[in-house]
This record gives structure tokens, sequence and C-alpha cells, in this order.
């Protein structure tokens, strides 16, 4: 339920020097000079080969070694240091050298059959070099777009097609791409119906909490405190990696939006400044799954979330995932985004609305790879085209386009 607010605002958008030296002691010093920039060099490395082999994430791949050439430093008969053409050529390691994911993502309509899926990919804009094809196998409020084995997806009613994980892959390698799987995680009010101890229940009696009045539309959400929501989660992702999608990207590591009142039903622990921990463990634990099936995770999150302060999943210290996907949902965002005390208009076009809102959030994502999803149905894809050539004045050249 929302609560209005008043008094919004509106969103408008020297060099050292040596002097008086004999000639052997400007050589002594400049000895002592390379000794020591060697001992430190010696030094370093060592320290910092088992810092960045500590620091590596399972399933990461090797940053690209490149050849770096240095000058090699002579000293003549007075100590005196000078230029050389010689050099010496060294290996370093190249941070930049990051993978590029460039997909087109269908939607949960296109997946009733293989058929409905080969007529999708025609639609796969061409001269955008795409690579994957996204396909969203769990879509947020918990509905399943194949015919799943895990057995409280089937048990729950959410299973909305009979087209199997491996008729996906296949239809989608053979049209020359790869797959990739999209998987919503507790944005989920189809499972708890079934199976309550995965919903976020009341501290007096157990009972299961909805976010609204029955008669407003309330609902139940999956919550991440729950082992069985989370392990769930897992299993559908696993089941993903498993058959052979090359990557999976899970979004919806969000809360539903917490009243007052339902934080005496619900305990403090729902609003806590550490509950995000239930949502980094619950996507490492299907990081472990995920890359112990042979595929990569990465993690959607809503650009409209973030800008709300819905940001509990952006812990880079606690996250083995390392690269975020920034949805921006020109659909979501057309009516502004409304955060307590501020309105924040979209009302240009696409491709303003882009610029707008990485100017916005794009600081939230500093410590993480990124790739940009531009999407929207109410958006031509020659007008989500337009807006993606945006992202690489902000750094980026990773997308997402649906």
């Amino acid at each position: 339920m929302k609560i209005k607010n008043k008094g919004r605002k509106i969103y408008k958008t020297k060099e050292k020097n040596y002097y008086g030296k004999s000639p052997v002691g400007k050589a002594f010093s400049v000895g002592l000079t390379v000794l020591l920039i060697g001992g430190i060099g010696f030094l370093g490395y060592s320290a910092a080969e088992p810092i960045i082999n500590y620091t590596k994430k399972k399933g990461d791949k090797d940053v690209a070694a490149v050849t770096t050439t240095v000058p090699v430093t002579t000293v003549d008969e007075n100590g005196e240091l000078l230029p050389s053409d010689e050099t010496n050529t060294v290996n370093s390691q190249n941070p930049a050298a990051n993978e590029q994911y460039r997909a087109y993502a269908l939607s949960a309509a296109d997946l009733s059959s293989t058929e409905t899926i080969r007529t999708a990919l025609k639609r796969v804009p061409s001269g955008e070099d795409i690579q994957y094809i996204e396909i969203p196998l769990k879509i947020s409020g918990g509905k399943v777009y194949y015919a799943s084995s895990v057995n409280m997806a089937a048990m729950s009613g959410a299973v909305q097609t009979p087209v199997t994980l491996y008729d996906i892959v296949s239809t989608v390698e053979s049209a020359g791409y790869k797959p990739a799987a999209l998987i919503s995680t507790f944005n989920d009010n189809i499972l708890p119906a079934t199976y309550p101890d995965t919903a976020y229940v009341t501290i007096d009696d157990g009972s299961k909490w909805i976010d609204n009045n029955l008669e407003d539309g309330g609902k139940p959400w999956t919550s991440p405190f729950s082992d069985s929501a989370v392990s769930y989660n897992a299993d559908i992702a696993q089941e993903a990696a498993s058959a052979g999608f090359e990557k999976v990207i899970c979004s919806d590591f969000v809360f539903p939006e917490f009243r007052q009142s339902d934080i005496a039903y619900l305990g403090e622990s729902v609003v806590a400044n550490d509950r995000y921990m239930a949502l980094t463990s619950a996507a490492n634990m299907m990081y472990e799954s995920i890359v112990n099936n042979g595929s990569s995770m990465m993690i959607e999150v809503s650009a409209a979330d973030l800008l709300k302060g819905k940001k509990d999943i952006l812990q880079p210290m606690l996250l083995s995932v390392n690269t975020m996907i920034l949805n921006i949902d020109l659909d979501e965002i057309s009516g502004g985004v409304y955060t307590a005390d501020t309105v924040y208009e979209f009302s240009g076009t696409p491709s303003e609305n882009v610029d707008k809102m990485l100017k916005l959030v794009s600081g939230d994502l500093a410590d993480f790879n990124v790739a940009v999803r531009i999407s929207g149905s109410s958006v031509t894809i020659s007008e989500l085209l337009k807006a993606k050539t945006e992202i690489s004045s902000y750094g980026y050249d990773s997308f997402v386009i649906g």
C-alpha cells in the first residue's frame, strides 16, 4: 500500500636534485636506489600473488596477460643515469580485459513451444554482434516457463509451458546463439501459496504474511530467510546450468515494501541493517550450484529499485558474483520513480531517459563489472538500439536488448 508524502521535490533534470656529491657518492646513491626499488618490487610481487589468488572468484576467467616494454637504466663512470634505447619486456595483468556480453532477451510469451521460440529468434536485430539469447525461465511473480522437474515448481502450479530445457537450448544453439537463463528469485507469489514455510510469517502465530489486504489484491512473498525458498531457487538455477545454459542471470534479490504495521507483525529482522546477508547468502548458494554445473552467474538489478534505495544485494565484499546487469525498464520509469521525498521524472525520449538514469545510478555499481539491459514492451527495437548507444559514454560495452 502506497503512503502519500507531502513536499516531494521534483528532480530536473618535485622532483629532487642532488648536489655536491662526488662521483663515487653518486654511483653509490644510484646503486642503493636500484637495490631498494628491486627489493620493493620483489616484496610487492611476493605479497600480491597470494592476495590475487585469494580474491579471484571461482568461475572467473583469468585476465589477459599483456607485454609491456620498460627502458633499461644505465649508469656512466661518474654515477650519472644515462638514457637508453634498450628495453626489457615484462608481463603484466590487464584488469580491463573483461569478456563482453551482448544479448537479446525473449519474452515469456515466446516460450510456449519450440516454434514460437524459432519465430522470436527471427526478431534478433542484426548488426549488433549479439551472441547470447536470454530466456526468462522464471519471471517476477513466480511463473516458470519450462517443464521443470523441480517438484515444488510442479506442485505449486508455477509451470506454465510443456517446452523442455533441452528443446530451448537446442533451438537457440541451432540458430547460432548461446543460451542464457533469466531467473527471478524472491519476487515470487506462487510458491508460498502452496508452501507456507517459504513465505514471510508473523512472529506471533507463524501465519503467512501478505503485502496488502486480500480485497486489495494482497499476496504473499517468498522469503530469503526461508531455507526452503533458497533451496527452491538454487534447484531451478542448477537445473538450468546443467541443461547447457552458458550463463544464468538471477534477478529480484529484493525485499517487499514493509509498512510500520508490517514490522509489528514480522519483527525487526525484516528491516534490520544486516538483512542484506540473507540475500547475499542466497546468491552465493546459487552461485555455487551454477558454477559447479559448468555455467557462470550474473545478477540483474532494477535501475528503478536502485533509485528508490533498494540496494541490499550490492555487497561486493560478500558476493561471489562480480557482474551486475542494470535493467533500465523504460515502461517502468515512464510514469516517474517515486521515493519518500522526491519524484524523478523520465519524460524524454528513450535515449534521454537511459542517459538520465545512468547519471543517477551508475555510481552504485562502481565495484562491479556492468552490463546494461534496456527493456520495455512499449518501445520499438529501433528505439531500444538507439538508446543503447548512450551506455558507451559511461564506459559500458556489454548490453542486453529487450
